[in-house]
């Protein structure tokens, strides 16, 4: 079966007979969804000639970013938010709007999802007035929030059940790469929808792996983001000490980021966490939720994952003094806080 047909025209093979990492760059990708829209006004109306029409629900710290560069490309996309102010600056730009995720599905060829945590990603997709609800053959949902394997696996039976497609892709990255399209997608799932959507996910990311069967593209960003809050709380302890023995923290912060442990991350947030300053990328609260689920995927396995544990613990420390919605390195204020004690 060849579901692109039925979203909207077959990618040209010049792209998708291409290695993922040979795709054209997003400027002639942006030029190829505005020479299809303009193909589709002169053809005669068979479903197979217009132009893809993209569902976007969900526009939060990263799913207003992803849509606005979908816009940009010239695609024709629809949004809806719970908070319906959070859609406006989108439809300034050009974007449609729907009042339910269900209207939202049932308008589009393939829908996005970006919800901040499992609960909310299965009541958009599966509760009253959901996406399930707007689904049918044909069409296709890819949800790129972050959820345990279990989770994925619901909203895909669900989603399935319809006749429509289902694609998990969580993204790696946050704010600032959101907003610069780049991305790295870990998709799992209906093949065939990830080979339609590549292209919508190339101007959102820089980078993407199909992972195979629901719920190992859930598993990848779990790992990926257990890593990442453990070497935070890490750094954070390293910054604290270095200023404790009488070093200058910010040296610190250069020398880390020219050695082997060099990693942008560091760079990147050290500098604002030696002034005690932690402008929102990813929120504390996620990243503590991420590391909650990824020991629960490592129970599963009775893999023993100590030094995450340990890091969950800070980061729910963090969170009692109220720093939720603080950038993750934030975590640094609970040691801070130990230190005191």
């Amino acid at each position: 079966m060849t579901v692109c047909s039925t979203f909207f025209p077959q990618i040209p093979a010049r792209f998708t007979a291409r290695p993922i990492s040979s795709f054209p760059t997003k400027s002639l990708l942006s030029l190829s969804f505005r020479a299809f829209s303009s193909q589709a006004s002169n053809a005669s109306a068979k479903a197979d000639e217009l132009p893809g029409r993209i569902g976007f629900l969900g526009l939060g710290i990263m799913g207003s970013p992803m849509a606005q560069n979908l816009i940009k490309a010239g695609c024709d996309v629809t949004v809806w938010n719970r908070t319906k102010s959070k859609c406006d600056a989108l439809i300034n730009l050009g974007a449609k709007y729907k009042p339910s995720p269900e209207e939202v599905a049932a308008s589009c060829d393939v829908t996005f999802a970006m919800l901040a945590d499992p609960e909310s990603a299965i009541d958009v997709a599966c509760g009253k007035h959901g996406a399930a609800s707007g689904m049918s053959p044909g069409k296709g949902y890819v949800d790129v929030s972050t959820v345990d394997g279990s989770t994925s696996k619901l909203i895909n039976g669900h989603i399935k059940a319809t006749g429509a497609l289902f694609l998990e892709a969580p993204v790696s990255g946050s704010k600032k790469p959101a907003e610069d399209g780049q991305l790295i997608f870990l998709t799992a799932g209906d093949k065939s929808l990830y080979d339609t959507v590549s292209p919508f996910l190339d101007i959102m990311g820089k980078s993407r792996f199909y992972l195979g069967e629901v719920g190992n593209g859930a598993a990848m960003k779990l790992v990926v983001n257990m890593i990442m809050g453990s070497m935070m709380a890490s750094f954070s302890e390293g910054l604290l000490l270095s200023e404790k023995v009488g070093l200058n923290p910010n040296v610190l912060v250069e020398v880390v980021s020219q050695g082997a442990i060099s990693a942008p991350m560091y760079s990147l947030k050290g500098p604002s966490m030696v002034k005690s300053l932690y402008p929102t990328a990813f929120p504390l609260k996620h990243q503590q939720k991420d590391l909650r689920l990824a020991l629960g995927l490592a129970e599963s396995v009775s893999q023993s994952t100590p030094i995450a544990a340990a890091a969950n613990e800070l980061y729910k420390v963090a969170k009692s003094h109220g720093l939720n919605d603080e950038d993750f390195s934030a975590v640094i204020e609970a040691l801070k806080a130990k230190s005191k004690e």
